[in-house]
């Protein structure tokens, strides 16, 4: 005998309450592949800028005055790096590039490694820029602050010639790897008994490496003192300037206040 609580089945209630389950969960599933696509956009976002800023052109800002014409303190480069080979991160490997380094040419670099700068804890292989201008084979010296390359003297233009002098006997210990490149005898004289900042060499720069000097002679610290770069550490070549400002200015937040509008698309000589 059947049990006077039990209730008939509403099959119009189970309907409704199924379509209302399946339609929750078909949101649901929306939701989530909603969630998916903006992560997989995000990713191929991120993942775009990083093939761009390894293989083609990354941003580089100015931190110091070694260059000044040329490069001032808060100047903003794009630099292309697919010029001399984009070099991939976290290996030792240079993918080919379209063209050869050139004298003359400002180039963006990773410094040969500077014992000096590891021992007061700062980054001992920094990413730099200079100007090149000793390529293999060149045979280099400097005379009373004029650099001489294969015997022609290289006379900066009038702008660097306003920079700042310093002393000309400054002599350092860090000079001392010029020695084993010097040339005792040369058709251009022998070396001075000890290299100074403005007189050293002649010294011949060996096969796959270069030669860097910065513009601003007496505030720069480049091969003169930390030596030869090689050429798997060539990182490109500076386009133009995107962004420019007084880094030294005294007003208030200076990168809005004191833009450099007139340098803005200045392309780097």
């Amino acid at each position: 005998m059947a049990s006077s609580s039990a209730r008939p089945r509403n099959v119009v209630a189970e309907v409704r309450a199924g379509r209302r389950s399946a339609g929750s969960s078909s949101r649901g599933a929306k939701r989530r592949g909603g969630a998916w696509e903006s992560v997989r956009a995000f990713l191929g976002t991120v993942i775009l800028f990083l093939i761009l800023r390894t293989f083609f052109v990354e941003a580089f800002r100015i931190p110091s005055g070694s260059m000044i014409p040329a490069l001032l303190v808060g100047d903003w480069l794009f630099v292309n790096k697919l010029v001399y080979g984009p070099h991939i991160p976290f290996t030792s490997v240079n993918l080919p590039g379209y063209a050869e380094p050139k004298r003359g040419e400002v180039v963006v670099f990773e410094s040969p490694y500077q014992a000096d700068e590891a021992q007061v804890g700062n980054d001992p292989t920094p990413t730099l820029v200079k100007r090149l201008v000793g390529t293999p084979g060149d045979t280099l010296y400097m005379r009373d602050a004029v650099l001489h390359v294969n015997g022609v003297p290289q006379r900066q233009g009038f702008a660097a010639d306003a920079n700042p002098k310093g002393d000309p006997n400054e002599y350092s210990p860090l000079m001392e790897w010029q020695r084993q490149h010097t040339l005792a005898a040369s058709r251009f004289g022998g070396a001075p008994s000890q290299p100074t900042h403005d007189n050293w060499g002649p010294l011949v720069v060996p096969a796959r490496h270069y030669f860097m000097l910065g513009d601003n002679r007496y505030n720069s610290k480049d091969s003169r003192y930390w030596g030869l770069v090689p050429r798997e550490n060539l990182r490109g070549r500076p386009l133009f300037v995107y962004y420019s400002y007084n880094a030294e200015s005294d007003r208030a937040l200076p990168f809005l206040t004191d833009v450099r509008w007139g340098r803005i698309g200045h392309l780097i000589r």
